[in-house]
């Protein structure tokens, strides 16, 4: 799944609450083994960078948190009436 051009079908002024939210669900996770270590430095380099709301940043907490807690996640994206997102999640998730 290319996260980045997931991250296209958002409109800019949701990226802050989606931002938080997706974060939210990183910090909390119980399912911290499933984050690969490449992954989770990405994460730091662009918090540290102040970028997590950049379509990059929102892509990479995106495709943390799908690898994290997809459940959550698409609940997550259904609460911020992200619809279309949403679906192309549930589409790429299909065996």
């Amino acid at each position: 799944m290319d996260y980045v051009d997931l991250i296209g079908l958002v409109n800019e002024s949701a990226w802050q609450p989606l931002s938080n939210k997706l974060v939210d669900v990183i910090l909390t996770t119980k399912n911290d083994e499933k984050m690969p270590g490449t992954l989770a430095r990405h994460i730091l380099y662009l918090w540290q960078q102040d970028n997590l709301v950049s379509k990059i940043g929102l892509a990479v907490l995106l495709e943390a948190a799908v690898k994290l807690e997809p459940e959550r996640t698409l609940s997550i994206l259904s609460e911020l009436q992200l619809v279309e997102l949403e679906s192309k999640i549930r589409e790429g998730s299909k065996p």
